[in-house]
């Protein structure tokens, strides 16, 4: 595969791959078994994925085009300049189409009681309103400037809407004048209803609208809204090589820094002379290919502020759904002592959160609890996980967190709880030096006599109560004491600052996770040369580590037959003869963020299952700290690989790719599945169930007390 056809044939340029998977994003908007305000939420969706790759990706990209040497895609071969060219084409394709959808809701959301008002058409009364809404609400808080030998560029905020104003002037030259489109009014205003229609504009339009009235001593020429995009790529242990300082201080300087990093993107609300567009890339250092036109609102977050207005419009809105208590735990029980008994899987966000929060809790209560260590990534802004882990602290509890304050545009949050935790007493320390620590695992220790006993939780995403209702996710908790022995090991090393250099249960990334994924791909190569059945089913964020694409191919080549769900992306192309015709792969992008990952090699007796943190991304498997858990119970074992069975039927948000790295809805004659459906009717249905079955007397469910436990009660009054 060293030839640059081969490379083509078998590869996908991982920036492509994203770009395909964000226009699947667009592609909901489009969907018309979408709910209409839920297709408008998708193209802000789309937006603000688009954002956030200009930020890291084309940033990174940028940066290695400063290098004195090349820096060449593994996979394709293709170096940073060749990158930018595909990604900026890509771009200009995909914007008239994100606008042609907007437009298109837009008209559609007016005729259900939605409307923004066109600004070139309003009524004399709507411009009246405006005019006098701008005089005293807007135009008193606006900082207008005119950029001049005197008065220098103004620093612009990143991705912050301005006005631009072409001034005019004796010598002809470009005169820009300046005014931020935020500040201290809101961004929707809305206008008197009209037959109870809710209809608004932009503060950024009726600005642009009104700008004459700000610049009144000079002639306007031209007026154009605008934003730029900064690099936010920046390498924390570069920026960090002194060792003696204090790491969250030096985490918040990054972050200033990081907003004044160089400009990668200028976006235009419209058509504007070549003057005007010369001038500001001269100013921005940009070229004409880092300038994209916009015809639909460069800022579309707003769309969420809109949804409570549009209260008893219930068919413009998925079908409201409530995570569900998981049918195997009884509210009623410890939480501990359930696990104890068996382990217990969660599907999130099919099933609710709550029960692990109850865990939490009960382990910050439980007298049997001396120590409670997990691991922290994004957690929600009113966080119960953190409120839990300051009471188990405040109770005399060993409370050790790993604070990952890199975690990327999450950094601010992570400084903020990290300085809560430790004020109440907790043991923090903010991750490896060159390593994310992205795991998810949470190991509560017991002290029974003389005994010790292990609760561990392994999952796939972040303690996160608001992302739990929106991600797909799994969450395994288990009394198993070889694996609670494991996550010792893990919490151990991470506090002595090294990495695991062996494991027996779980998979450790960095240098135990991907040889033992190879080894777990080596043997189905072995059944499968031998004429045995093989199989590998994979279900994952993104497919990008070189080294397990390519064994990946060599089991294909083999013979194993290979099921992929890739929800983003995919540096692998299926179905090439001779290289990847045993592998398909497919990809659901639905109502619910896929994310969960989940690793299945064999068939029968020797099938192994697991469930990670980690991607086969090469920054997850080499530069991470991830971990991935074995399933030993059966019945665990058949819901997930029930689970599975589901999502790759599903039909009616499954995209199929093929051999030209092509994605296309898959279509059969079966039934209509879609599977994020088909999973909360099953959660509704098994909740129902449970809740009409006939309960055990109360003598039956009470838990086995600890004889020492009354007189410690009575100890404990004594003391308040």
């Amino acid at each position: 595969m060293s030839g640059k056809g081969d490379r083509e044939r078998i590869y996908t340029n991982r920036e492509l791959s994203w770009l395909q998977f964000n226009e699947r994003v667009l592609e909901e908007s489009e969907d018309r078994r979408v709910p209409l305000f839920e297709r408008l939420r998708f193209i802000s969706i789309f937006q603000s994925n688009l954002d956030e790759f200009f930020m890291v990706r084309v940033g990174s990209l940028y940066d290695q085009t400063l290098l004195k040497e090349k820096v060449l895609d593994s996979k394709t071969q293709m170096t940073a300049p060749e990158q930018l060219q595909y990604i900026y084409q890509n771009v200009r394709k995909l914007l008239p189409r994100k606008a042609k959808s907007y437009e298109s809701l837009m008209a559609k959301l007016n005729d259900q009681g939605l409307e923004q008002v066109p600004l070139n058409s309003l009524s004399a009364q709507d411009f009246e309103f405006l005019k006098l809404y701008f005089e005293k609400e807007i135009a008193p808080l606006t900082s207008p400037q005119i950029i001049d030998k005197r008065q220098p560029f103004p620093f612009l905020k990143n991705k912050e809407i301005y006005v631009g104003v072409r001034i005019a002037s004796k010598s002809g030259a470009v005169r820009l004048g300046i005014i931020s489109a935020s500040g201290h009014f809101g961004r929707i205003i809305y206008l008197p209803s009209q037959n109870g229609k809710v209809r608004f504009v932009l503060a950024e339009d009726l600005i642009c609208l009104f700008v004459e009235k700000i610049f009144n001593r000079h002639e306007v020429l031209e007026k154009v809204l605008f934003r730029i995009t900064r690099n936010a790529d920046i390498d924390v242990e570069d920026e960090m090589v002194d060792v003696d300082f204090d790491y969250r201080d030096a985490m918040e300087e990054l972050l200033k820094k990081r907003r004044k990093l160089t400009p990668v993107r200028l976006e235009l609300s419209g058509e504007v002379s070549h003057e005007l567009t010369e001038y500001l890339c001269d100013h921005f250092t940009l070229s004409r290919e880092q300038v994209f036109v916009d015809t639909c609102p460069l800022d579309l977050s707003f769309v969420f502020a809109l949804e409570g207005k549009l209260k008893g419009k219930a068919e413009l809105f998925f079908s409201p759904v409530a995570p569900q208590i998981a049918a195997c735990i009884d509210e009623k029980r410890s939480m501990i002592a359930q696990i104890v008994e068996k382990d217990i899987l969660f599907h999130y966000p099919y099933h609710s959160i709550k029960p692990f929060i109850s865990l939490l809790n009960e382990a910050a209560n439980d007298p049997e609890v001396v120590s409670v260590k997990i691991t922290l990534y994004r957690v929600a802004k009113d966080s119960k996980v953190i409120n839990a882990l300051i009471n188990a602290a405040e109770n005399g509890k060993e409370v050790s967190v790993v604070v990952e304050l890199r975690a990327r545009f999450d950094e601010e949050n992570n400084i903020d709880w990290s300085k809560r935790l430790e004020e109440a007493g907790c043991h923090v320390i903010y991750g490896l030096p060159g390593y994310k620590v992205h795991s998810k695992l949470l190991l509560i220790t017991r002290k029974l006599g003389n005994k010790i006993q292990y609760i561990t939780q392994i999952g796939t995403g972040n303690y996160n109560e608001k992302t739990a209702q929106l991600y797909t996710d799994l969450s395994l908790m288990t009394a198993n004491p070889a694996i609670g022995t494991d996550a010792s090991v893990v919490f151990n090393s991470l506090f002595m600052g090294s990495v695991v250099e062996s494991s027996t249960h779980l998979l450790v990334a960095p240098l135990c996770f991907k040889p033992r994924i190879i080894g777990l791909i080596d043997k189905e190569i072995a059944f499968a040369q031998q004429g045995e059945p093989a199989q590998i089913l994979l279900k994952m964020n993104s497919l990008t580590d070189k080294v397990l694409i390519d064994k990946l191919i060599e089991a294909s080549r083999a013979g194993v037959h290979i099921k992929m769900l890739v929800r983003g992306i995919c540096c692998l192309k299926p179905r090439v003869p001779g290289s990847t015709e045993n592998i398909e792969i497919s990809s659901i992008v639905g109502r619910f963020l896929e994310h969960s990952r989940i690793f299945v090699f064999g068939l029968g007796e020797r099938q192994k299952i697991y469930i990670s943190s980690a991607d086969f991304m090469t920054r997850n498997t080499e530069r991470r700290v991830e971990v991935a858990a074995p399933i030993y119970d059966p019945a665990i074992q058949k819901e997930i690989l029930h689970l599975l069975g589901i999502m790759m039927k599903d039909n009616v948000k499954a995209r199929v790719q093929d051999m030209y790295g092509i994605y296309t809805y898959r279509k059969n004659e079966e039934e209509p599945v879609n599977a994020q459906e088909v999973l909360y009717r099953e959660a509704y249905a098994s909740a129902e169930q449970k809740k009409n079955m006939p309960q055990p007397p109360k003598a039956l469910i009470q838990e086995k007390r600890n004889p020492h436990g009354f007189w410690k009660r009575v100890m404990r009054l004594f003391h308040r």
